[in-house]
């Protein structure tokens, strides 16, 4: 046993740094995605759902840099992860529209001005109606792939996020306004 902490000193002094590295970036991205959900009033499950997706990459990270320090062949590996990676791809490729909604999600949590609670305007010539009060919509939640918005005669309409980053969006009263006026 003592050969291989001899042999291995460099190795497992930087894997440990690498392990404690990434423990700590995880707790700073934690710390910080759920200041940011706090203070923008975003819901608890969609913090939780920017969490997941920091911390894989993050775990992603430390096992590539793992790779690196403890040299593995990657002679071995290339066949391996070119295999993967070339299905993967396929598979991305064939739900494109999946994928640029979980980005436009992650998008939408840092920088969507308009929160649960809001009443919007979308521009949308596809869901426009004759009677005006029918275009605006009450946003009831945001999820990682669309959001549910509800017309002012109930009607429920299921909106992919990246079509909110690509229409124009306007606010029409927003949810503190809601309380604000219901207080006075």
């Amino acid at each position: 046993m003592t050969e291989f902490y001899l042999a291995y000193q460099s190795e497992l002094l930087w894997t440990l740094i690498t392990l404690i590295s990434i423990i700590l970036l995880q707790f700073i991205a934690r710390k910080t995605i759920k200041r940011v959900g706090r203070v923008s009033n975003f819901m608890v499950a969609r913090t939780l759902l920017i969490s997941k997706y920091v911390s894989t990459l993050l775990v992603i990270l430390a096992i590539g840099a793992l790779l690196f320090i403890w040299n593995i062949n990657f002679k071995d590996l290339g066949l391996l992860f070119s295999s993967v990676f070339a299905v993967i791809g396929v598979a991305l490729f064939a739900q494109w529209s999946i994928l640029s909604n979980l980005t436009a999600g992650v998008v939408l949590f840092f920088y969507f001005p308009f929160k649960i609670g809001d009443e919007v305007k979308i521009l949308d010539n596809e869901i426009k109606e004759d009677n005006e009060a029918n275009n605006i919509f009450f946003i009831e939640d945001i999820s990682a792939f669309h959001l549910h918005l509800r017309r002012k005669n109930g009607e429920l309409l299921t909106y992919p996020n990246n079509m909110m980053l690509q229409k124009a969006v306007s606010l029409v009263r927003s949810a503190n306004q809601s309380n604000t006026q219901i207080g006075s």
